[in-house]
């Protein structure tokens, strides 16, 4: 079999090529990124794709897309975001018009202003959206489903490799205290990347998959305080949340949540995944430059735990031989 992986410069993409060559199938790596390091993408040739630029020229034939690329950010300008995310999908689905495509999208296609812990995947796309990120992810999705795409929500993804999610959240430490929007007993759905990947594997290769949306979240939810918590105490970071009423964390926009990072990390989606393009918080500002060597970020034990089994509804679980393991 023969698989077209986008956003392969990026944490996800690149995760998804390394588990794709490790399991011997051929694999073609795509990113916006000039160069990609050979054990980045386990191997797979690499080709630079920009695919706000429109289609690939003489592109390779291939049975199945995991479409992975799109914007890491979820706030900027409208017209940013929708390029990257609407434009790059269709640049990619005119590509390979005869593959099976794989659409990682993001939780954040939800109700912005109703949790999306338990959310059912019928309950997108909706008419209302905090900003241009789940807008433009949601017609990314349309444009998608469309063409009889797959489509796979993921909500924050952490583990190996992640340049975003646990960075942001140690970045608004300030002194002893990590100020955060809410009161931290909301419970919230995390993805390890581990999970995403397996998700992204079965959805590429699982026989006569209806085209539709799937949610892909660990087995448990957790408390964003809990988590919170954990991630400091690994990290030896001497510090506690601190929860503060949305009135008087402005920077945190008015955000969903029940414990949201106020200051730097406010900014920090609870639900859509890492993706190709490199991270702008304030942790990553010295990896700059050097977009090819991933940092592994090991996941908390409040997360660990809780992360053996991809729970997709109706359907998608039912060929897995046995629950994935992280390395």
């Amino acid at each position: 079999m023969k698989i077209a992986v986008t956003g392969a410069s990026g944490f996800v993409g690149g995760a998804v090529c390394r588990a794709l060559a490790a399991d011997g199938v051929t694999t073609f790596a795509f990113g916006r990124r000039p160069a990609a390091a050979p054990g980045h993408v386990g191997g797979a040739p690499y080709r630079p794709w920009d695919l706000v630029r429109g289609p690939l020229h003489d592109p390779p034939h291939v049975d199945a897309v995991i479409h992975c690329a799109g914007s890491v950010t979820d706030w900027g300008p409208a017209a940013e975001l929708f390029a990257a995310n609407l434009t790059g999908t269709r640049s990619a689905l005119a590509t390979f018009p005869d593959a099976r495509f794989v659409h990682v999208s993001t939780a954040s296609v939800y109700d912005p202003f109703r949790p999306s812990v338990m959310a059912t995947e019928d309950a997108a796309p909706v008419r209302r959206y905090m900003n241009a990120y789940g807008a433009s992810k949601a017609a990314a999705e349309r444009a998608a489903l469309d063409r009889g795409a797959v489509v796979l929500r993921p909500h924050a993804v952490y583990g190996p490799g992640d340049t975003t999610l646990l960075p942001r959240v140690l970045s608004a430490v300030r002194g002893p205290i990590l100020p955060a929007v809410g009161t931290g007993d909301q419970r919230i759905s995390l993805t390890s990347i581990t999970n995403l990947v397996h998700a992204c594997v079965l959805a590429a290769t699982v026989p006569d998959l209806p085209s539709r949306a799937f949610n892909v979240a660990d087995a448990e939810p957790v408390t964003i305080d809990a988590a919170f918590r954990e991630i400091l105490r690994e990290r030896g970071v001497r510090a506690r949340p601190v929860y503060l009423p949305a009135a008087l964390a402005p920077s945190a926009g008015g955000r969903r949540g029940g414990g949201v990072p106020a200051g730097p990390a406010a900014r920090t989606a609870p639900d859509h995944p890492v993706r190709d393009q490199p991270s702008r918080g304030r942790a990553d500002a010295r990896h700059r430059g050097r977009p090819d060597r991933p940092r592994l970020s090991p996941a908390p034990d409040v997360l660990r735990g809780r992360r053996r089994l991809v729970i997709v509804n109706r359907g998608l679980t039912a060929p897995m031989r046995q629950p994935p393991v992280d390395a």
